[in-house]
């Protein structure tokens, strides 16, 4: 995004949160709850229930490890996802089968 819609973005949210009485602290608190509460969740259902592990085990949560499910599947990790590694390049230009028939993968 360039410098100039950046700054019509910004003029646009103060004007609209100005029109709607909403202060930046109110916003920034809005935000830091949102942060806590995502921090909060411990386990997760494939149905996005979640749980934060405090207080009585939700039902959908019993009713897995009834089943023979273990609590650990539905543990929330943080995961890094893992940067890809560019490829090797390989120099073929010493190669001494290069140009022979061992060079070639239909060779038999």
């Amino acid at each position: 995004m360039d410098e100039r819609k950046r700054d019509s973005m910004i003029a646009y949210l103060r004007h609209r949160m100005e029109e709607f009485g909403i202060k930046p602290e109110d916003l920034a608190a809005a935000l830091a709850s949102e942060s806590l509460a995502k921090k909060a969740e411990r386990y997760r259902s494939a149905t996005g229930d979640s749980w934060d592990g405090n207080g009585e085990m939700p039902q959908w949560l019993k009713q897995a490890i009834s089943a023979g499910q273990t609590i650990e599947h539905f543990e929330l990790a943080e995961k890094t996802v893992p940067v890809p590694q560019p490829k090797k390049q390989i120099d073929w230009s010493n190669d001494p089968f290069a140009g022979t028939r061992l060079a070639r993968p239909d060779s038999r």
